[in-house]
């Protein structure tokens, strides 16, 4: 009973400092998705020519600095690695790839939500048709490679690579590229969107947030526990966006949102789908990486390049909707998705296997 009042009161929590960071200068019903911020950060990285989604969010630095502390503090920081890690940053690409056709991250799937975004209807739809999908195939045997312990300075790469960016941040360093419109430009101060960051990564370490997580055993073991922390999430900003008066509701004319129910559709269960098999969203993932664990350092990394890339050759979509190369996209995502799922399956193995020992002459 006191582990699902934490993770409701650190959901809640999460909620109210996404609505803050509106206020305090974030896109609306963006005040945390961690598929824009890791796209905000390729561009501010000069990885992609967006020129309106390049800065380098602290919020995301903050996530895997707070998951690095308390897992040091509590003793639970653990380096260990190797478990696929190309298919783990092929998975990162493609759920990148389904998040920029949605137009957001599972998080902020709960915030568009919660302002008003009614669009975000088909993306939960979507997203959890994904995960069904992906727990077919986990009733099916898949599984990835297990991991190895590796160093602990292993670990602390990318912790140390987040300090270092966020000086380079708060330094002005000609080193990173910063947006002069759009929502690139519209920003929390960097200190405080460090401690929001720090904040949510902490309650996410405690408690275990994951809204991929949430449903999958709500519907595999009939278990709420993840489950409620987003929907405390959602009660909570949307009572902090009826308070601030934020809350808009309809489809048409939502920041930072399109209204083709079909790619929302079809582009949240390709995000669904290769949570499911990573193990955890894109918020879990980060948490992951700041305890030690580099597949999913591998994973962001696949976040990253997926971001560049779907700016560099327009698979993104826009307010004006969906590109041709996106929907391209997310059906090739659909066919590799279901390559991996197959031959990573106990069903598969053994077909290949089977193949395999066929004598020939």
């Amino acid at each position: 009973m006191k582990e699902k009042r934490n993770i409701i009161i650190g959901g809640a929590i999460i909620g109210l400092l996404a609505v803050i960071s509106v206020l305090l200068g974030n896109p609306k019903n963006m005040g945390i998705c961690i598929a824009c911020f890791i796209r905000d950060i390729s561009g501010s990285l000069g990885l992609h020519s967006a020129g309106i989604v390049q800065y380098a969010r602290p919020e995301i630095m903050g996530m895997i600095l707070g998951a690095f502390i308390i897992a040091v503090t509590k003793k639970e920081f653990a380096s260990r690695g190797g478990s696929s890690p190309f298919i783990r940053f092929c998975l990162g690409f493609m759920i990148m790839i389904g998040a920029l056709m949605f137009l957001g991250c599972p998080t902020r799937m709960v915030l568009r939500l919660a302002g008003g975004d009614f669009n975000a209807i088909f993306g939960i739809a979507g997203f959890a048709v994904g995960i069904v999908i992906g727990i077919v195939f986990l009733n099916r045997g898949f599984s990835l490679k297990r991991n190895y312990k590796q160093t602990k300075g292993e670990g602390y790469i990318l912790p140390i690579i987040n300090v270092v960016l966020f000086v380079m941040l708060i330094t002005s360093s000609t080193l990173l590229i910063f947006s002069k419109e759009g929502p690139g430009s519209q920003h929390a101060p960097a200190f405080v969107a460090l401690g929001i960051g720090l904040a949510v990564g902490i309650i996410c370490q405690r408690t275990r947030l994951c809204m991929v997580g949430g449903i999958r055993d709500l519907i595999l073991f009939k278990d709420s526990y993840l489950i409620l922390g987003f929907l405390a999430m959602l009660v909570a900003a949307f009572v902090g966006n009826l308070v601030f008066g934020l809350f808009t509701p309809g489809f048409t004319q939502q920041p930072v949102a399109h209204n083709d129910g079909l790619w929302n559709f079809l582009g949240m269960i390709v995000v669904g789908w290769g949570s499911i098999l990573l193990g955890g969203c894109p918020m879990r993932q980060l948490v992951l990486a700041g305890e030690g664990n580099i597949d999913s350092v591998v994973t962001i990394l696949g976040l990253l390049v997926g971001g560049a890339f779907a700016h560099n050759f327009k698979l993104a979509a826009s307010p004006k909707g969906p590109t041709p190369n996106g929907q391209i996209a997310v059906i090739i995502c659909f066919v590799v998705l279901g390559l991996i799922s197959y031959f990573s399956s106990e069903i598969g193995k053994a077909k290949v296997k089977e193949k395999g020992d066929v004598k020939v002459g």
